[in-house]
């Protein structure tokens, strides 16, 4: 009975949250489908899984929301409430989502701590997934809230004064928002751990580390973000609608970035590098 009960809750509790967030307008039609998918097979992993993915989702929408009215005329694609589609909710869980099902298989759906000595492969996965979404959190708080930074961001190749909604402008707000982010993924993981888990001894006491790495990843991972953004992604600005936009044309003139990679594109690449760096990373601290 309990194997059928944890499929069913989780299809059940992903279904309402997919629905209220398409009520909402967080995410389009197919977001909510893309949603939906990928959060039952996280819940079905288990609850620590489940937990960081909600963490991710729900602080990020919230702060898409916040002084939308002023994001409106600085953004280019600003849609209300956010309204992410399919290819930006896969870019920022797909990854997370098959580590996920990879510890879940290799641990029989035991939740396990962070211990290369006893554990190194399932160290490295989990420390993969806690860097994926760290870095995929990081940097969300870090374009929501940077772009509404009273200073001018600097493009972080140059160095240079560039208008707010640049690829790669970063500012101090943005920076710190993008450090937070990761650490709230990692408080996550430790609490939910402290939960699921048995760790003892040395190794319980070292599950602490979480939170900096969960800090590191998030603001290493923006940084990341930011440097392909600035280069492999086009920025320019709109001499007719006075806006940043993503796409070069007869009226845009050029300020950083080819034309090569879409942000969704970018996001995907920036929490790929995160996940691997933070698996071998943890491979190394825990």
């Amino acid at each position: 009975m309990m194997g059928l009960l944890r499929p069913v809750l989780s299809m059940l509790i992903a279904a309402s949250i997919a629905a209220r967030s398409l009520h909402r307008k967080s995410l389009s039609p197919s977001g909510a489908v893309a949603g939906f998918f990928v959060l039952s097979a996280s819940l079905m992993t288990g609850p620590r899984f489940g937990a960081i993915i909600l963490a991710f989702f729900f602080s990020s929408s919230t702060l898409t929301k916040f002084k939308q009215e002023e994001k409106k005329n600085v953004e280019e694609d600003h849609k209300e409430g956010g309204q992410r589609d399919w290819s930006q909710v896969l870019a920022n869980s797909v990854v997370g989502t098959i580590l996920s099902i990879a510890v879940a298989y290799v641990t029989g759906f035991q939740d396990r701590c962070f211990d290369t000595k006893e554990a190194p492969l399932v160290t490295g996965l989990l420390g993969g997934i806690l860097g994926h979404y760290a870095c995929c959190n990081g940097d969300t708080w870090s374009s929501e809230i940077g772009i509404l930074s009273s200073s001018t961001p600097r493009l972080i190749t140059t160095f240079r004064p560039v208008p707010r909604g640049t690829n790669g402008g970063v500012s101090f707000l943005g920076l710190f928002a993008a450090a937070a982010g990761g650490a709230f993924i990692g408080l996550t993981f430790f609490v939910l751990g402290y939960f699921t888990t048995f760790c003892t001894g040395q190794t319980a006491n070292s599950q602490w580390l979480l939170l900096p790495v969960g800090t590191a990843a998030g603001l290493l991972g923006s940084l990341f973000d930011s440097l392909l953004g600035a280069t492999v992604q086009f920025s320019g600005i709109c001499a007719v609608r006075k806006k940043v936009v993503g796409k070069p044309g007869p009226t845009v003139k050029r300020i950083s970035g080819f034309d090569i990679l879409t942000n969704t594109g970018v996001n995907f690449a920036s929490a790929l590098l995160m996940s691997l760096a933070t698996a071998a990373a943890c491979l190394y601290i825990f």
